[in-house]
C-alpha cells in the first residue's frame, strides 16, 4: 500500500459546495488536457494528480524543470502515471516546433526564430502554446507568476477570439450553504483586467459574463449593470457610461436578462428594488454583477470573499480563442483544483 499522500482530501473538500462538486462532475463528464506552466509547483501538481485520479482531466502537463516536477511528483501517489507529460523548455522534443509556431505567431513583431527560441524558455509562454497548437486543451498559470505576465502569455500566443471585443476576466463567486442571498454561484465582472471600460467594452464584458455563467453555473444569466445610481437618480458621466453600456447590450443580445444602472442593494434585494427600480426586470434576483471598472470589481470581489464567506474561483479569462486562466500567487491546492474544472468546462465549450 501507498505511504504517498492521497489527493482524495482535496476532491472532499470540493464536493462540501454544491456548485463546485458541479463543476467537477461536468468536467469529467467529458475530460479535457490541462497544460501547468508552474508544474512543479506542489499546489499544482498535487491538484492536478487529484483532477487526473479523479477523471476531472485525462491529461496533465506539467512544464518546468523536469529534475524538480518529478521531485514534487514522486510525494504523490498518481493513478495512471501515462496520464502525465513532463516538458522541460530547455530539453524538450518540441522545442523546434514551439519555437517555429512562436516566431510565426509573433511574425508583425520582427520575432526572429532565435528570439523565439528564446521566449519558449518562458513556461508561460510555453504552456500557452501547446494549447495553442493543439497538444492541451487549456492552461493554467499565476501561482507563481504575476497576472500580466500570465495575460501577455496568453494574449501573445492563444490570442483573442475572433468573435469576442476584447479579453477580460471574472470570478466565479460560490456562495455558502443558506446564504441570505440564496443563489448558490455568481459571476462578478471585470474584477481583475481591464481597468476603465468604455460604454462599448463593459457591454462586450457584460455580455462574456452572462455566456460564462450559463457554462459554468448552467443556469440562466440574469446581469445587474451596478453603479453607485439607480435608474437615473443620479447624474454623472460615470453614470451615462453605465446607462449607454445597458442600452448597448440590450439592442446586442436581446435574450439577456439585463438591467442597469442599478446600486448593488437594488440588484440584489428584491424589497430594495421594489423601491428604487420598481419596473426593473430584475427585481433583486440578479447572478451576474457587472462592475463598472477595476476599482469597483476588485474590491467587490474581495468584500463578498472576506466580508461575505464566498468562494472566489478566479480570475478566469474569457474572450481568448481558446481557454488559458490565471491563478493568484496566495492559491492554495483547492483553488487550483477548482480552476482545472474551470478550464476543462471552457473547454468543452470552447
Amino acid at each position: 500500500m501507498s505511504s504517498k499522500p492521497n489527493t482524495s482530501a482535496l476532491l472532499e473538500q470540493a464536493n462540501k459546495l454544491p456548485p463546485l462538486a458541479s463543476l467537477l462532475t461536468r468536467a469529467a463528464a467529458a475530460p479535457k488536457s490541462v497544460a501547468f506552466a508552474e508544474g512543479a509547483d506542489p499546489r499544482i501538481v498535487e491538484a492536478a494528480v487529484a483532477a487526473l485520479n479523479a477523471g476531472i482531466i485525462h491529461k496533465a502537463h506539467l512544464v518546468g524543470p523536469l529534475d524538480d516536477i518529478k521531485q514534487t511528483l514522486s510525494e504523490f501517489a498518481v493513478n495512471d502515471i501515462s496520464g502525465i507529460e513532463i516538458h522541460d523548455p530547455v530539453q524538450s522534443e518540441l522545442r523546434d516546433t514551439l519555437a517555429a509556431r512562436f516566431a510565426q505567431l509573433r511574425a508583425h513583431k520582427n520575432v526572429s526564430i532565435e528570439i523565439a527560441h528564446k521566449a519558449i524558455l518562458d513556461p508561460l509562454v510555453f504552456a500557452a502554446l501547446l494549447v495553442e497548437i493543439g497538444r492541451a486543451d487549456g492552461s493554467i498559470g499565476g501561482a507563481v507568476a504575476t497576472t500580466s505576465d500570465t495575460v501577455r502569455a496568453a494574449l501573445q500566443v492563444i490570442g483573442k477570439a475572433k468573435s469576442a471585443l476584447l479579453v477580460s476576466s471574472f470570478f466565479l463567486m460560490i456562495l455558502p450553504e443558506n446564504h441570505p442571498l440564496e443563489r448558490p454561484a455568481m459571476v462578478f465582472s471585470d474584477c481583475g483586467m481591464v481597468i476603465d471600460p468604455s460604454a462599448n467594452e463593459l457591454a462586450g464584458i457584460a455580455a462574456q459574463a452572462a455566456d460564462s455563467f450559463t457554462a459554468l453555473v448552467g443556469d440562466v444569466p440574469k446581469l445587474g449593470m451596478l453603479s453607485f445610481s439607480t435608474h437615473g437618480s443620479a447624474k454623472h458621466e460615470r453614470v451615462s457610461k453605465v446607462q449607454d453600456a445597458t442600452n448597448s447590450l440590450k439592442a446586442a443580445r436581446p435574450d439577456l436578462i439585463v438591467d442597469g444602472e442599478l446600486q448593488l442593494d437594488a440588484a440584489l434585494v428584491p424589497s430594495v428594488a421594489a423601491s428604487k427600480a420598481p419596473t426593473g426586470v430584475l427585481q433583486g434576483a440578479a447572478n451576474v454583477l457587472i462592475f463598472p471598472n477595476l476599482d469597483a470589481g476588485n474590491i467587490g470581489y474581495k468584500l463578498a470573499q472576506r466580508f461575505g464567506g464566498a468562494t472566489a474561483i478566479g480570475p478566469i479569462l474569457q474572450g481568448l480563442a481558446k481557454p488559458a486562466n490565471d491563478l493568484s500567487r496566495g492559491c492554495t491546492a483547492s483553488d487550483v483544483l477548482a480552476m482545472i474544472a474551470v478550464t476543462a468546462l471552457q473547454a468543452q465549450t470552447s
